[in-house]
């Protein structure tokens, strides 16, 4: 269960730059920064409760990789981020090293 726990700490991982983008906008300041505290608590959460088992380093990797490429992927979507060879690579590796990081658990 903990590594359940873990991937959703990830997936809420993204909500919260989500959130600090929308707040860029004047007109969206307010939601967008409720929307980030709101993803940041529930992402602390699941860290919290998957930390019990997995140990630090792992965790922490591993709920960082997640944000970090799904904040990619939403960024390239919704907010016009540029994407090239190099970029999509570098995600690559970051997916691959939590894949790696789960199989050697």
């Amino acid at each position: 269960m903990s590594w359940v726990y873990l991937i959703l700490a990830g997936l809420f991982e993204i909500g919260w730059p989500v959130g600090l983008k929308l707040a860029q906008v004047e007109k969206t300041r307010i939601t967008g920064l409720v929307i980030a505290i709101g993803f940041m608590a529930v992402s602390g959460f699941f860290l919290w409760l998957a930390q019990k088992q997995i140990p630090i380093g792992t965790a922490y990797a591993v709920w960082t990789g997640i944000g970090a490429a799904g904040t990619f992927f939403i960024g390239m979507q919704f907010f016009g981020d540029p994407g090239s060879l190099g970029r999509y690579l570098g995600v690559a590796l970051i997916v691959l090293g939590v894949i790696t990081l789960k199989l050697v658990h």
